[in-house]
This record gives C-alpha cells, structure tokens and sequence, in this order.
C-alpha cells in the first residue's frame, strides 16, 4: 500500500477539542511535525477533517 507524509503546517490553538484528538490520533503533537502513514481511506478520512491544519505529501 502507498505511503503519505502528513505534516501539521497550523496551529491547533483555537481549533474544536474533535480536531484536536483527530491530530493526535495521527500522531501530530506540535508544529512542522511529520509522520508518516498508509493510504487508507480511514487516514484520508482523518486527513480530510483537518485539511485545513495540514499538508499531504506522497512518501
């Protein structure tokens, strides 16, 4: 399965406690943190609801 880097480019300051857990979930806890996750339709999902907060790459 394909590789994504996710990392987080905003602040979660000031952003709704759901998007929050979503960012922990994907492992992000500070700012220009990456990680690195499989391209599943539930991480995509998990991206999807924080879009704003982060950027996409193809690992």
């Amino acid at each position: 399965m394909a590789k994504i880097k996710i990392t987080q480019v905003k602040s979660r300051i000031n952003c709704p406690a759901v998007q929050k857990r979503t960012l922990d979930a994907l492992g992000l806890h500070k700012m220009n943190h990456t990680v690195e996750h499989e391209n599943t339709p539930s991480v995509m999902g998990m991206v999807d609801k924080v879009r704003h907060l982060v950027k996409v790459t193809e690992a």
